[in-house]
Protein backbone atom coordinates (compact mmCIF):
# COMPACT_ATOMS: atom_id res chain seq x y z
CA UNK A 1 0.00 0.00 0.00
CA UNK A 2 1.22 3.53 -0.90
CA UNK A 3 2.68 5.49 1.68
CA UNK A 4 0.92 8.97 3.29
CA UNK A 5 2.43 10.37 5.59
CA UNK A 6 1.32 10.96 9.38
CA UNK A 7 2.41 12.87 11.83
CA UNK A 8 0.91 13.89 15.70
CA UNK A 9 1.52 16.98 16.00
CA UNK A 10 -0.69 19.49 17.05
CA UNK A 11 0.11 21.40 13.59
CA UNK A 12 -0.63 18.38 11.80
CA UNK A 13 -3.99 17.90 13.56
CA UNK A 14 -5.38 21.02 12.97
CA UNK A 15 -4.57 20.52 9.18
CA UNK A 16 -6.11 17.70 8.98
CA UNK A 17 -9.34 19.01 11.02
CA UNK A 18 -9.51 21.88 8.45
CA UNK A 19 -8.47 19.36 5.61
CA UNK A 20 -11.54 17.33 6.04
CA UNK A 21 -14.04 19.82 7.14
CA UNK A 22 -13.12 21.61 3.68
CA UNK A 23 -13.10 18.42 1.69
CA UNK A 24 -16.47 17.28 3.22
CA UNK A 25 -18.17 20.04 2.25
CA UNK A 26 -16.68 21.74 -0.80
CA UNK A 27 -15.25 18.30 -2.08
CA UNK A 28 -11.34 17.76 -3.57
CA UNK A 29 -11.51 20.17 -6.32
CA UNK A 30 -13.24 23.19 -3.73
CA UNK A 31 -10.18 23.12 -1.53
CA UNK A 32 -6.54 24.48 -1.94
CA UNK A 33 -3.77 24.32 0.25
CA UNK A 34 -3.91 28.26 0.65
CA UNK A 35 -7.11 28.08 2.41
CA UNK A 36 -6.42 24.83 4.75
CA UNK A 37 -3.21 26.31 5.85
CA UNK A 38 -5.31 30.06 6.39
CA UNK A 39 -7.69 27.96 8.36
CA UNK A 40 -4.94 25.84 9.91
CA UNK A 41 -3.46 28.90 10.95
CA UNK A 42 0.26 27.59 9.36
CA UNK A 43 1.72 28.56 6.36
CA UNK A 44 1.41 26.73 3.17
CA UNK A 45 4.92 25.70 3.46
CA UNK A 46 3.86 24.00 7.06
CA UNK A 47 1.15 22.18 4.68
CA UNK A 48 3.45 20.77 2.33
CA UNK A 49 6.10 19.83 5.25
CA UNK A 50 3.84 17.65 6.79
CA UNK A 51 2.05 16.06 3.77
CA UNK A 52 3.72 16.84 0.66
CA UNK A 53 1.44 17.46 -1.65
CA UNK A 54 -2.69 18.22 -1.48
CA UNK A 55 -3.06 14.54 -2.76
CA UNK A 56 -0.85 12.94 0.08
CA UNK A 57 -3.42 14.92 2.25
CA UNK A 58 -6.31 13.76 1.12
CA UNK A 59 -5.98 10.37 0.12
CA UNK A 60 -4.36 10.38 3.85
CA UNK A 61 -7.76 11.48 5.13
CA UNK A 62 -9.67 8.34 3.17
CA UNK A 63 -7.06 6.27 4.89
CA UNK A 64 -7.75 7.36 7.91
CA UNK A 65 -11.90 7.11 7.31
CA UNK A 66 -11.04 3.47 6.72
CA UNK A 67 -9.00 2.89 9.60
CA UNK A 68 -12.00 4.15 11.90
CA UNK A 69 -14.30 1.77 10.22
CA UNK A 70 -11.63 -1.29 10.40
CA UNK A 71 -10.84 -0.38 14.55
CA UNK A 72 -14.82 -0.29 14.95
CA UNK A 73 -14.81 -3.30 13.25
CA UNK A 74 -12.33 -5.11 15.88
CA UNK A 75 -13.95 -3.70 18.77
CA UNK A 76 -17.18 -4.72 17.86
CA UNK A 77 -16.32 -8.57 17.83
CA UNK A 78 -14.07 -8.57 20.59
CA UNK A 79 -16.95 -7.10 22.23
CA UNK A 80 -19.47 -9.25 20.93
CA UNK A 81 -18.37 -12.52 19.01
CA UNK A 82 -21.83 -12.97 18.13
CA UNK A 83 -21.40 -10.01 16.30
CA UNK A 84 -19.80 -12.35 13.65
CA UNK A 85 -22.65 -14.09 12.25
CA UNK A 86 -23.45 -13.43 8.67
CA UNK A 87 -26.98 -12.09 8.95
CA UNK A 88 -25.60 -9.39 12.04
CA UNK A 89 -22.17 -8.48 10.77
CA UNK A 90 -23.59 -7.80 7.13
CA UNK A 91 -25.94 -4.91 8.12
CA UNK A 92 -23.12 -4.45 10.71
CA UNK A 93 -20.74 -3.62 7.53
CA UNK A 94 -22.82 -1.26 5.30
CA UNK A 95 -24.14 0.86 8.34
CA UNK A 96 -20.35 1.46 10.09
CA UNK A 97 -18.83 2.67 5.89
CA UNK A 98 -22.52 5.09 5.68
CA UNK A 99 -21.73 6.79 8.76
CA UNK A 100 -17.88 7.63 7.62
CA UNK A 101 -18.43 10.04 4.81
CA UNK A 102 -15.09 8.87 2.62
CA UNK A 103 -15.54 5.08 3.21
CA UNK A 104 -18.64 5.93 2.06
CA UNK A 105 -17.84 8.31 -0.82
CA UNK A 106 -15.26 5.91 -2.33
CA UNK A 107 -18.12 2.86 -2.06
CA UNK A 108 -20.57 5.13 -4.25
CA UNK A 109 -18.07 6.54 -6.42
CA UNK A 110 -18.89 10.11 -5.62
CA UNK A 111 -17.17 12.15 -8.16
CA UNK A 112 -18.10 15.46 -6.87
CA UNK A 113 -16.40 14.82 -3.43
CA UNK A 114 -13.74 12.67 -4.66
CA UNK A 115 -12.91 13.95 -7.76
CA UNK A 116 -9.76 12.12 -9.66
CA UNK A 117 -8.60 11.08 -6.21
CA UNK A 118 -11.69 8.25 -6.55
CA UNK A 119 -9.20 6.77 -9.00
CA UNK A 120 -6.03 6.95 -6.64
CA UNK A 121 -3.88 3.58 -6.45
CA UNK A 122 -4.83 4.14 -2.42
CA UNK A 123 -8.05 5.33 -2.97
CA UNK A 124 -8.76 1.82 -4.76
CA UNK A 125 -6.45 -0.65 -2.78
CA UNK A 126 -8.53 0.50 0.50
CA UNK A 127 -12.21 0.01 -1.18
CA UNK A 128 -10.99 -3.13 -3.11
CA UNK A 129 -10.03 -4.70 0.88
CA UNK A 130 -11.85 -3.22 3.30
CA UNK A 131 -15.02 -1.75 1.17
CA UNK A 132 -17.96 -3.56 2.57
CA UNK A 133 -18.69 -5.30 -1.01
CA UNK A 134 -14.82 -6.39 -1.17
CA UNK A 135 -14.97 -7.58 2.19
CA UNK A 136 -17.21 -10.64 1.70
CA UNK A 137 -14.40 -12.46 -0.37
CA UNK A 138 -12.42 -12.23 2.91
CA UNK A 139 -15.13 -13.47 5.23
CA UNK A 140 -17.47 -15.93 3.43
CA UNK A 141 -14.15 -18.45 3.77
CA UNK A 142 -14.06 -17.61 7.34
CA UNK A 143 -18.00 -18.25 7.71
CA UNK A 144 -18.01 -21.70 5.81
CA UNK A 145 -15.38 -23.02 7.75
CA UNK A 146 -17.32 -22.44 10.98
CA UNK A 147 -20.55 -23.60 9.81
CA UNK A 148 -21.61 -20.23 9.56
CA UNK A 149 -22.93 -20.16 6.00
CA UNK A 150 -23.65 -23.14 3.65
CA UNK A 151 -21.03 -25.22 1.53
CA UNK A 152 -22.92 -26.78 -1.32
CA UNK A 153 -22.33 -23.88 -3.37
CA UNK A 154 -18.95 -22.39 -5.05
CA UNK A 155 -17.41 -20.42 -3.16
CA UNK A 156 -17.02 -17.54 -5.59
CA UNK A 157 -20.27 -17.84 -7.19
CA UNK A 158 -21.78 -17.39 -3.48
CA UNK A 159 -19.27 -14.38 -2.89
CA UNK A 160 -20.10 -12.62 -5.93
CA UNK A 161 -23.89 -13.17 -4.92
CA UNK A 162 -23.41 -11.79 -1.32
CA UNK A 163 -21.24 -9.02 -2.25
CA UNK A 164 -24.19 -7.70 -5.07
CA UNK A 165 -26.88 -8.26 -2.24
CA UNK A 166 -24.65 -6.11 0.08
CA UNK A 167 -23.60 -3.32 -2.52
CA UNK A 168 -27.64 -3.09 -3.43
CA UNK A 169 -28.74 -2.54 0.20
CA UNK A 170 -25.31 0.11 0.10
CA UNK A 171 -26.35 1.61 -2.61
CA UNK A 172 -29.99 2.00 -1.82
CA UNK A 173 -28.78 3.21 1.90
CA UNK A 174 -26.77 5.67 0.43
CA UNK A 175 -29.31 6.88 -2.08
CA UNK A 176 -33.10 6.16 -1.22
CA UNK A 177 -33.99 7.76 -4.58
CA UNK A 178 -33.14 4.20 -6.00
CA UNK A 179 -35.86 3.41 -4.62
CA UNK A 180 -38.88 6.01 -4.90
CA UNK A 181 -41.49 3.81 -4.40
CA UNK A 182 -40.38 1.23 -1.79
CA UNK A 183 -40.02 1.68 1.76
CA UNK A 184 -39.20 -0.31 4.47
CA UNK A 185 -39.74 0.15 8.53
CA UNK A 186 -35.99 -1.60 9.38
CA UNK A 187 -34.29 -1.99 6.12
CA UNK A 188 -31.45 -3.51 8.39
CA UNK A 189 -33.80 -6.59 9.53
CA UNK A 190 -34.40 -7.10 5.80
CA UNK A 191 -30.80 -7.21 4.64
CA UNK A 192 -30.14 -9.77 7.53
CA UNK A 193 -33.07 -11.79 6.21
CA UNK A 194 -31.76 -11.65 2.46
CA UNK A 195 -28.24 -12.57 3.63
CA UNK A 196 -29.20 -15.33 6.32
CA UNK A 197 -31.68 -16.43 3.02
CA UNK A 198 -29.12 -16.45 0.88
CA UNK A 199 -26.45 -18.15 2.77
CA UNK A 200 -29.01 -20.72 4.10
CA UNK A 201 -29.18 -21.28 8.71
CA UNK A 202 -26.51 -21.25 10.78
CA UNK A 203 -25.19 -24.22 12.29
CA UNK A 204 -22.49 -22.95 14.02
CA UNK A 205 -21.65 -23.75 17.77
CA UNK A 206 -20.26 -21.16 20.29
CA UNK A 207 -17.01 -22.49 20.11
CA UNK A 208 -17.58 -21.83 16.10
CA UNK A 209 -18.79 -18.74 16.70
CA UNK A 210 -15.88 -17.43 18.86
CA UNK A 211 -13.44 -18.76 16.24
CA UNK A 212 -14.58 -17.24 13.57
CA UNK A 213 -15.14 -14.34 15.54
CA UNK A 214 -10.91 -14.36 16.51
CA UNK A 215 -10.32 -15.28 12.73
CA UNK A 216 -11.77 -12.35 11.40
CA UNK A 217 -10.38 -10.01 14.06
CA UNK A 218 -6.86 -11.11 13.18
CA UNK A 219 -7.55 -10.31 9.60
CA UNK A 220 -8.91 -6.83 10.66
CA UNK A 221 -5.59 -6.34 12.88
CA UNK A 222 -3.61 -7.52 10.00
CA UNK A 223 -5.50 -4.69 7.97
CA UNK A 224 -5.19 -2.12 10.18
CA UNK A 225 -1.39 -2.58 10.47
CA UNK A 226 -0.97 -1.83 6.26
CA UNK A 227 -2.90 1.16 6.83
CA UNK A 228 -0.63 2.85 9.69
CA UNK A 229 1.90 1.25 8.19
CA UNK A 230 0.46 3.55 4.58
CA UNK A 231 0.37 6.62 6.78
CA UNK A 232 3.63 6.31 8.73
CA UNK A 233 5.83 9.27 10.17
CA UNK A 234 8.45 10.33 8.32
CA UNK A 235 11.65 12.45 8.97
CA UNK A 236 11.49 15.81 8.59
Amino acid sequence: MAAVTRHDSGKAARILTVSRDLVLRRGVRGVTIAEIAEKAHVGKGTVHLYFGTKEDLVVGLFARDFLAVVEQYIQTLTTDPDQVRPQRLCPLLVRTALDHPFVRALQTGDVDMLGILGEHPLSKELLGTLGPGSMMYSLLPVWRRYQLARTDWALDEQAYALRAVIAGFFEVAAHPHVLPDVTVDFPEQVMAGAVAALLGPDQANPADVRAAAQECVRMLADSRAVILASIAPTKQ
